[in-house]
């Protein structure tokens, strides 16, 4: 992966420059998206010109930077951010949550749970916790970080039947996430994720049709008592955001691929109600 990254919070211009790249764009592909010229976008990148706020913006929105990172880019001309970043707990958002909960529950009694930029769990249904028995209680302790509850030797990796094809795929998710918003601090989970060891006896990797359920999309094959539950896994975010915490919230939910996971999840539910 090519070290792109934003570890350091330069000028407007040099901030500029390595978001357009980041996106492989030419200063002619760029101008001609954002209906200015290549003279006054090179001015603004090495600091020539000064930005207005609008301008700012229009250039942000072509490059799909994200909120958290436009305010960067404002603050670093000289203006105030655009969007505001409350807690979760927000009253201002506390329409947000209800909607989020109702989502989860709704999908019971399959597995969701809500999670923020960085991974961490910020609300799971019963379906979830239903499933995380004899996980290291360490790993459930706030923050919980999902990626790492799921490949951690001492959570799920070792009920994960596929999972040296499940750590393929959130790796490569991962590296996605990070070519898109520059975040060191997913370059530091990718790292550590990357340095877990595959528990021994994994099954080998598969790629294409060799796989059980061919190629459109990667299942979750996970052991639960003497069975194997096959999920496959959806990602909704809030589109039209305009909180930068919203903006960064994200919902899996699992669904099953089978008869057989559907009615399991179903009697594990039920179980968990006695």
């Amino acid at each position: 992966m090519e070290n792109t990254v934003l570890k350091t919070r330069p000028g407007f211009g040099p901030q500029l420059k390595e978001w357009r790249k980041r996106r492989r764009l030419s200063q002619l592909d760029l101008a001609s998206e954002a209906d200015i010229s290549q003279r006054h976008l090179s001015f603004l990148e090495s600091g020539r010109s000064r930005p207005s706020r609008d301008m700012i913006l229009r250039l942000a929105d072509q490059l799909s930077i994200p909120l958290r990172e436009q305010n960067t880019l404002l603050v670093a001309a000289g203006f105030a951010p655009a969007y505001q970043e409350r807690a979760m707990d927000h009253p201002a958002l506390d329409a947000t949550r209800h909607t989020v909960e109702q989502i989860l529950k709704g999908h019971e009694p399959h597995p969701a749970l809500a999670i923020d930029r960085h991974w961490h769990l910020i609300s799971a249904n019963r379906a979830i916790f239903a499933l995380l028995d004899n996980v290291d209680p360490f790993l459930l302790e706030p923050p919980v970080n999902v990626l790492r509850l799921s490949l951690h030797p001492n959570g799920l990796a070792p009920r994960i039947s596929n999972i040296r094809e499940w750590r393929h795929h959130i790796f490569e998710r991962l590296k996605q996430q990070i070519d898109t918003t520059g975040d060191t601090a997913l370059v530091e989970l990718l790292e550590e994720l990357t340095s877990l060891p595959v528990p021994i006896g994994a099954s080998p990797y598969t790629t294409g049709t060799a796989r059980p359920y061919g190629s459109i999309a990667v299942p979750l094959q996970l052991k639960h008592s003497d069975d194997v539950l096959t999920f496959i896994s959806t990602t909704t975010v809030f589109g039209t955001a305009l909180d930068v915490s919203l903006s960064e919230l994200a919902i899996e939910a699992f669904y099953p691929m089978d008869n057989f996971t559907a009615t399991t999840m179903r009697h594990i539910l039920e179980q968990s109600n006695d």
